[in-house]
């Protein structure tokens, strides 16, 4: 089974339904995939062959379901570069994978042009600009339906670290089939004329959902930019029925004045992952979208891992669990373990890494076998991140492995301080990482933006942490400030930006005392 072999039977299924949305502009099913059909053509009359790489570089728009479906069409190998990167990340995700041709929009081909010069195998650039529709046009509307085979390479997603270079994280068209079945074993069932809207990027998080929403003949509505109080209205405009974001735009949504007076019947399901969630956030949230809210685990290297929904997140007096902290319980198709430093199992309750094994993880680093062997182990794939499996089977994610801070000889987890001081009202995000400290060795020291006006203190927010965790967590420094906090492309919080300024000087990112 094949990602293109199941999205051309719905294709012809719910061929006169509308299948994408992107402001006033509209297809049906029957209307996008001949466009896929072209653009698969328009490929391939350039001398691609199937399983070269194509790279794209866009906003979520309505020409997005283009590429998405044409390059499973000429099965080619689809390349998602991130428009809030540098250049130089294009540079290296384009060249480490080989891309042939890349997709641009006319917006972005600054950031591109020139490239071909370094990337000996960049041969095409396809821009979207006025010609793009009259290109599209002439190219041949007949399915070109090359041999696919399940094991063949379906998409190259890059890590979204904030340090080093990225990594190409492999799929199959084997392993995405299995993570979409998994990503919505647990949701409402997907039914004709639902609509999912992509407020995140779909080269992200957000673009798990646009295959399962196609198959179950769904509308995939596109948004090019985030903007809380807009969000609502096509929330309500297009009876919105799932859609995926992070904490930080959750938050922002939950502070969009009168929304507590607003009704959204149609949804479904909101998925909230991708990082921690302040309980502060997730409990309004709750108050608001009720049933709809869903939590989940997992990474760009194997996912989906875990997932909750209303009733287990915002359950109440489960002993020996507290689920609002919790990020899911372990999916039936996933397998979850917590290891030690010498990769062993530990007992409920004990902090470790985080590792799984799903049918819709990676084949790979792409062309980095030395990567792949330390991240795989036996099929397990080692996620870098800290947490422990309570008795009730609730996951809990303390931290990333690089993130700890060490003071005074114990072992302190950013994401506990963050919970702590986001539950403060005035406090509007918060980035917590370890500084130099001349006794402790580190200190915990806490980046919070806050509200325009807000009273709140640097004294106030460490005795806040002090009283929730303890003396030995407090911070040793708290910065407030107006401005938002630097995100990564997918609106993770950059601590390690943050944190830079204050090891100037040092010749490692980690002291002793």
């Amino acid at each position: 089974m094949d990602v293109r072999t199941q999205m051309r039977s719905a294709a012809a299924y719910y061929a006169q339904r509308e299948a994408i949305v992107a402001g006033g502009r509209r297809l049906t099913f029957a209307q996008a995939w001949q466009r896929g059909i072209r653009l698969a053509n328009g490929l391939l009359t350039l001398g691609l062959r199937p399983q070269d790489r194509v790279a794209v570089l866009e906003d979520n728009r309505l020409e997005s379901a283009d590429v998405f479906l044409g390059a499973a069409i000429a099965n080619l190998v689809r390349v998602p570069l991130y428009p809030r990167n540098a250049r130089d990340s294009h540079e290296h995700m384009m060249g480490h994978t080989g891309c042939r041709a890349v997709i641009v929009d006319e917006k972005y081909l600054p950031e591109i042009d020139g490239l071909q010069a370094v990337l000996p195998a960049l041969e095409h650039v396809i821009v979207r600009d006025a010609a793009y529709e009259d290109w599209l046009a002439v190219q041949s509307a007949v399915d070109p339906d090359p041999p696919i085979a399940p094991g063949d390479n379906f998409i190259l997603r890059h890590t979204g670290g904030t340090t080093g270079k990225s990594k190409g994280v492999a799929y199959s068209h084997r392993a995405w089939l299995a993570a979409a079945r998994d990503w919505f074993y647990l949701y409402p069932p997907v039914e004709p004329d639902d609509a999912c809207l992509h407020l995140g990027p779909i080269s992200h998080g957000s673009g798990y959902l646009f295959m399962p929403i196609w198959l179950g003949g769904g509308r995939n509505v596109m948004v090019d930019r985030f903007d809380p109080a807009a969000v609502l209205d096509i929330f309500e405009r297009e009876r919105i029925g799932y859609l995926f974001m992070v904490p930080t735009m959750l938050n922002a949504i939950n502070r969009v004045p009168g929304i507590e007076q607003r009704r959204f019947p149609h949804l479904k399901c909101m998925l909230v992952c991708a990082a921690p969630i302040a309980d502060d956030t997730a409990l309004k949230a709750y108050d608001i979208f009720g049933p709809a809210m869903y939590q989940g685990y997992g990474q760009t290297e194997v996912l989906p891992v875990a997932m909750m929904g209303p009733a287990q997140w915002f359950a109440k007096d489960v002993r020996g669990s507290t689920p609002l902290r919790a990020c899911g319980l372990p999916l039936p198709f996933a397998q979850l373990q917590i290891w030690d430093e010498d990769n062993k199992p530990v007992p409920p309750g004990t902090p470790g890494e985080i590792v799984a094994k799903t049918d819709g993880q990676m084949t790979g680093f792409w062309n980095d076998p030395k990567a792949t062997a330390e991240r795989m182990v036996d099929g397990w794939v080692k996620t870098g991140d800290v947490g422990y499996l309570d008795a009730n089977g609730y996951l809990y994610m303390i931290d990333r492995v690089g993130d700890m801070i060490v003071s005074g000889g114990f072992n302190i987890y950013p994401a506990e301080l963050e919970n702590a001081i986001a539950g403060h009202p005035d406090v509007v995000e918060v980035a917590v990482f370890g500084i130099p400290h001349e006794r402790w060795g580190e200190t915990p020291c806490a980046v919070c933006t806050v509200k325009s006006g807000a009273t709140v203190t640097e004294d106030a927010l460490i005795e806040l942490c002090e009283e929730q965790l303890g003396n030995y967590k407090r911070p040793g420094k708290i910065v407030l400030r107006d401005e938002p906090l630097p995100k990564t492309p997918v609106g993770k919080i950059k601590r390690k930006d943050l944190r830079e300024p204050f090891w100037i000087g040092h010749t490692r990112r980690v002291a002793g005392s």
